[in-house]
């Protein structure tokens, strides 16, 4: 198990994608929703998503690294990563728990387009967090967040 200890100088993320969720609000209210079921059954407040694959490059995902998350084609979110958790399920299969804070944070729209499972995704390449209008910008409808983003508006 790996835990985020000391900030790196280089860290590095991971991108994914939301498979069936339609927006950045979208995802807040069903991260929101398994904190409160967390509450409930007194666990610790933490998101976590499992994988098939354990990342190789732990450390430096946990330096400082977020999971961004690819919502109907286009990056559009992140999470900070707070762990990562190997483990064999029932069937003896090896996974992995991406243990995650569970504040979504919108950033700037980048289209991306579909892959399997999740991919790394270097600092330079990672898109910036919206400023102050994040949120009026992340509650905005897709079609009109897309047009305005491609418009260079966003």
């Amino acid at each position: 198990m790996i835990h985020s200890t000391a900030a790196a100088d280089r860290h590095l993320h991971l991108i994914k994608l939301a498979v069936g969720c339609e927006s950045v609000k979208e995802l807040r209210d069903w991260i929101a929703e398994r904190m409160k079921q967390a509450t409930l059954e007194g666990l610790p407040r933490h998101h976590i998503h499992i994988t098939r694959m354990t990342p190789k490059r732990g450390e430096e995902l946990l330096a400082g690294g977020s999971l961004y998350w690819v919502i109907r084609g286009e990056i559009a979110a992140r999470e900070k990563l707070i762990g990562i958790e190997p483990f064999r399920d029932g069937d003896g299969i090896g996974r992995c728990r991406l243990v995650m804070q569970p504040k979504v944070v919108a950033v700037r729209p980048r289209p991306m387009r579909p892959f399997q499972g999740w991919r790394y995704l270097s600092l330079a390449d990672a898109p910036p967090d919206l400023g102050s209008n994040a949120a009026s910008v992340a509650e905005m409808p897709e079609p009109l967040r897309r047009e305005l983003r491609d418009l260079g508006l966003l």
